[in-house]
């Protein structure tokens, strides 16, 4: 699986970004892909994910939940994560992610030991 992220840069608290994770060598039929992130000091937490389980669930951390929107194109294999509201704390590297565990993203469970691959990342950096 190779995972090349775009999308980061600055803004101003209110503003959005789009990320996106182009993948290759990933099925969204058999595969959880999704974002975490890692502000500086700080560990790497979770952001949102798609299940290929259920009716491809979708799952979003309580920080960005009803802010952050995950979507797909399954012709172009790519996930998007469009950021609205954003806030000085969403200020990190965020990073794409595929797991294939059974206990991690597939069921909506962030936990960064799980991933089987991560991007390079990208920056976000939010301005107050």
């Amino acid at each position: 699986v190779q995972l090349v992220e775009s999308g980061g840069g600055s803004v101003q608290t209110g503003g959005s970004l789009r990320l996106s994770c182009s993948a290759s060598g990933f099925s969204f039929d058999d595969d959880a892909i999704g974002w975490f992130r890692q502000a500086p000091g700080k560990e790497r937490e979770g952001v949102a994910c798609l299940s290929p389980l259920g009716h491809r669930n979708k799952y979003y951390t309580d920080p960005v939940s009803g802010r952050f929107t995950l979507t797909r194109d399954d012709a172009e294999n790519t996930v998007f994560l469009q950021m609205d509201r954003l806030k000085p704390e969403d200020s990190a590297v965020y990073y794409c992610v595929v797991d294939r565990s059974l206990w991690g993203l597939k069921i909506g469970r962030f936990d960064a030991s799980t991933p089987d691959t991560w991007g390079q990342g990208t920056l976000v950096t939010v301005s107050s």
